[in-house]
């Protein structure tokens, strides 16, 4: 018992040092995601393109308190029938010392139609409309990422974007130009667009689905995108040999909860929107820390094995002995997260294993004086690390494997201790003989 607690206490203080690392993770992690907001700041954030967006304004005439007549001007925002996107999206990795960013250039072909404007349902008098002040708003939400001037042909006509959007709340960031509106009394029916617009950014490119019907269809050359937002694609093609893929989406205006016009309030049309998101394969981090969570199992089974073989075999091994191979072992991780910096998450794992095996191993044999017995601490550290590297490389299954394994460690533990003599008695017998 004074041994078992010894070894419980041990494992307590061997807590600090793995909770140190996991510290180290996190900071190394925190780095990264400096350096991503670094680069992405002089290149372009993550962006998102909302529009077009009609917006007209009119006079709205009211009696205050005093039965005085005033007037305001408020501004009606229009949706298109049909809106188009298609589009190239380029990425290239940047380094930053150590580091990765994924930026892109995209140039999106943005086309469709607007209806002719009605203000019927509000029971506004045409001659209270300013049509003269129609403007178009498209929300870019980092506008260091436009790379060229912005044209639209409306109609026929060609119109040349200005930075800034006025009077929309709901776009706080983006281009707009004015538009020519027919009067109610020209007879037409709806207006035409189109326009190309050449963008930069970093790790995401999102679209709201403005549209009465909105499709929007993507290549590019990343070979593993995430696709999120609140929409996922129609169709989409991965090349398996990871040279890009293409995705097609189809959202209609019944699938998002705003209408197709509305006058001054905001309708956090943000939250319809949807996307690509261009990742790494592999985040060493994420699978380093996860690793890092194991740090206590494997702690406590590699100190089970010294206990196991201290009573079976009569060796005695000092506290000190536990607390160096338990340092050992918390030492791995920090060879992990230093080594997948510089080469593959894979093979750090294989170099920092190899050298911890390879040192509790020796060490133990100075402590065992036995080969077999040294062979066999070998051989359950390498299981135990291949066990580590299967829950690791097994997402989805990681749960169920870690569950299976620790039953299985369970039964052998039974298996093994099941004659022992816990009393140190031969038998019942003796046990009483002896209280007598």
């Amino acid at each position: 018992m004074v041994k078992l607690a010894s070894i419980g206490f041990l494992m307590l203080m061997l807590m600090i040092p793995t909770s140190m690392i996991k510290s180290l993770i996190s900071e190394r992690e925190m780095r990264s995601n400096d350096v991503v907001n670094e680069v992405s700041s002089k290149w372009g954030y993550d962006q998102t393109i909302t529009g077009p967006m009609l917006t007209i304004p009119y006079t709205s005439y009211y009696r205050d308190s005093e039965d005085k007549l005033r007037h305001v001007v408020k501004y009606a925002q229009f949706l298109p029938n049909d809106l188009y996107f298609e589009g190239v999206v380029e990425p290239e990795i940047r380094y930053r010392g150590l580091y990765k960013v994924v930026v892109y250039n995209s140039t999106l072909k943005i086309s469709g139609n607007f209806p002719k404007p009605s203000f019927k349902e509000w029971g506004v008098p045409p001659e209270n409309i300013k049509w003269e002040e129609a403007r178009i708003s498209i929300g870019i939400p980092d506008m260091r990422g436009i790379q060229e001037t912005i044209d639209m042909d409306w109609n026929g006509e060609q119109f040349v974007f200005n930075p800034g959007i006025e009077n929309n709340a709901d776009l706080k960031s983006g281009v707009s130009t004015n538009v020519n509106i027919s009067r109610p009394d020209i007879n037409v029916t709806q207006y035409d667009f189109n326009l190309n617009l050449d963008i930069n950014g970093s790790q995401s490119l999102n679209f709201v689905p403005l549209g009465k019907e909105t499709r929007v269809s993507i290549s590019s050359s990343w070979g593993t995108p995430s696709f999120d937002g609140s929409f996922l694609p129609d169709s989409r093609k991965i090349s398996k040999d990871g040279s890009g893929f293409t995705a097609d989406w189809k959202v209609l205006h019944l699938n998002r909860n705003f209408p197709q016009q509305w006058v001054d309030d905001a309708k956090n049309i943000q939250a319809a929107s949807f996307g690509v998101r261009f990742l790494f394969p592999v985040d060493h981090y994420q699978k380093s820390m996860r690793s890092a969570k194991y740090a206590n199992m494997f702690l406590f089974l590699t100190f089970l094995i010294f206990f196991f073989v201290e009573i079976i075999n009569k060796k005695r091994i000092h506290p000190i002995q536990y607390l160096l191979v338990g340092f050992g072992l918390s030492i791995f991780y920090a060879l992990l997260i230093s080594l997948s910096e510089h080469i593959s998450f894979n093979t750090s794992y294989l170099a920092g294993s190899a050298a911890i095996v390879l040192l509790i191993t020796g060490y133990s044999h100075s402590i065992f004086k036995d080969i077999k017995l040294t062979a066999l601490m070998g051989t359950v550290l390498v299981a135990l690390y291949i066990f580590l590297f299967s829950i690791l490389q097994m997402e989805d299954y990681s749960l169920l494997l870690g569950s299976l394994g620790l039953f299985l460690v369970l039964a052998i533990v039974m298996y093994l201790s099941r004659k022992f003599k816990w009393y140190g008695a031969d038998d019942e017998n003796d046990q009483k003989g002896n209280r007598t």
